[in-house]
């Protein structure tokens, strides 16, 4: 029995993903005949986390869908803004741990495991929590555990937050959660610091936070302005986005 051809073609967004030779245009791919068009876009290497809308011969399809000799595809890539089934939170690996302060620093709740706990126990959080994974490890993206899950297409934190921001569009709430560890950050009077505080802090600082979970304090240091200017950034970013919507 002769195996199915199809013809296969991918939105930009994906062609990082795939073979060079599958980045220009439309071309042929010998499918078993029994395995769904989702499994086959993974076994090229997309995961279907990256995965927006699949069509074939005009017409949108599931990823359950087994595609049949003649038939042509179209692959494209997620939506941005992404909508969720839920509410809009975030679990991280242990290499993206920048990336995890800097959400965190916007005030999007972002949990962060800083050693290796294996794809499963991540996958296993993910759903429990309802938290969208966030990683560049394609393997773990194929877990089917997962509530949802997304790439991280580059390497530098910068470029990983505005990508973030974009395809998610969470709420922010800046300098409101401690970067530490993801809690709530409440005012703290600088009396009941005391203990905490080196004499030069206490001396040059009248406000402070302090976290509601494991009690980590805050205040403007030297590295404020740096600060500063990355939650800036990130709000012109979120106030030009709404705009254009």
């Amino acid at each position: 029995m002769e195996r199915p051809e199809i013809s296969i073609e991918f939105a930009p967004e994906l062609h990082v993903f795939v073979a060079g030779a599958r980045r220009t245009g439309r071309s042929p791919l010998l499918t078993d005949g029994t395995s769904t068009l989702g499994h086959v876009v993974e076994s090229l290497g997309i995961p279907l986390t990256e995965v927006g809308t699949l069509v074939v011969d005009g017409s949108p399809v599931r990823p359950a869908h087994i595609p049949v000799d003649g038939e042509v595809v179209t692959v494209d890539a997620v939506a941005r803004p992404q909508e969720l089934p839920g509410p809009t939170r975030f679990l991280l690996d242990v290499h993206l741990g920048t990336l995890a302060r800097r959400l965190r620093l916007l005030g999007v709740d972002a949990a962060y495991e800083s050693v290796d706990i294996g794809d499963a126990a991540l996958s296993t959080r993910s759903a429990a929590e309802q938290r969208v994974m966030l990683t560049r490890d394609r393997g773990l993206l194929r877990r089917r555990e997962l509530w949802a899950g997304a790439y991280i297409y580059s390497h530098r934190p910068p470029e990983q937050l505005k990508d973030v921001l974009a395809r998610f569009a969470p709420p922010l709430r800046p300098w409101t959660r401690c970067t530490a560890c993801n809690g709530d950050l409440r005012p703290a009077d600088k009396a009941t610091l005391h203990e905490q505080l080196h004499d030069g802090t206490e001396r040059s600082y009248d406000v402070f936070a302090q976290c509601t979970s494991c009690a980590q304090v805050y205040w403007r240091g030297a590295h404020h302005a740096r600060l500063e200017s990355i939650v800036e950034e990130a709000l012109q970013l979120t106030a030009a986005a709404a705009a254009r919507s």
